[in-house]
């Protein structure tokens, strides 16, 4: 839960195979190591993320900025809908998705992490209802303030890109520890198991829902 990066990842005993959710080929690569390992997939969890450029909107490189989207939105919509025939043959499937403060929140001199999260929300809600028939499960994760590389990010860039507020709130969530990890990786295995059946479309935040 901790590692967020722009890299899936399948492990087996024998081996672990990596890739950038982003690229198509890659994640054709992924779902067919997948399925050498497994005779079945039953769970997804899109834990791939990025923050993007940090800075005002017009200062911020492009480029960056689109890499954000497609690793953070794109690349999740990749990873499901690559599994979602498997998912739709057996009439079962869960898709779990780690969102972020960028989904119910603005985050000025972040834009595209809170462009991408709030826009990946949207979609697995929609995709929630498409899949509703073949009882496949979608719903997102909204973990709390955790203390990853995300936040050293922040802190790392300074109050003149991520603005004052959020940096002096970064520092705070540094001092206190942040969020548990378990909280959300709790959640996570609830999502993924017969317990949950039936609970979709839903935004689930692993502090205050209960």
């Amino acid at each position: 839960m901790t590692n967020l990066s722009p890299f899936a990842e399948v492990v087996s005993r024998s081996k672990k195979i990596r890739a950038d959710v982003s690229a198509q080929s890659d994640v054709k690569k992924l779902i067919e190591f997948a399925f050498e390992k497994f005779s079945s997939v039953h769970i997804l969890v899109n834990n791939a993320g990025i923050y993007g450029p940090k800075g005002r909107i017009e200062d911020v490189d492009w480029e960056e900025w689109e890499r954000a989207i497609h690793i953070n939105l794109l690349g999740s919509i990749l990873v499901a809908r690559s599994l979602l025939p498997h998912f739709r043959e057996r009439h079962y499937g869960k898709i779990i998705q780690l969102s972020g403060g960028g989904a119910t929140n603005p985050l000025p001199f972040i834009s595209a992490y809170a462009a991408s999260k709030a826009g990946i929300v949207r979609f697995m809600e929609t995709l929630a209802e498409e899949t509703r028939e073949d009882h496949i499960d979608v719903n997102s994760i909204a973990p709390g303030a955790l203390n990853t590389r995300l936040l050293d990010e922040v802190l790392n860039a300074g109050p003149e890109k991520v603005g004052q507020a959020f940096y002096e709130r970064a520092m705070k969530q540094k001092e206190d520890g942040g969020t548990p990890l378990e909280k959300s990786a709790d959640l996570a295995v609830f999502l993924a198991s017969p317990a949950s059946d039936g609970i979709t479309g839903k935004l689930i935040s692993a502090v205050w829902d209960p």
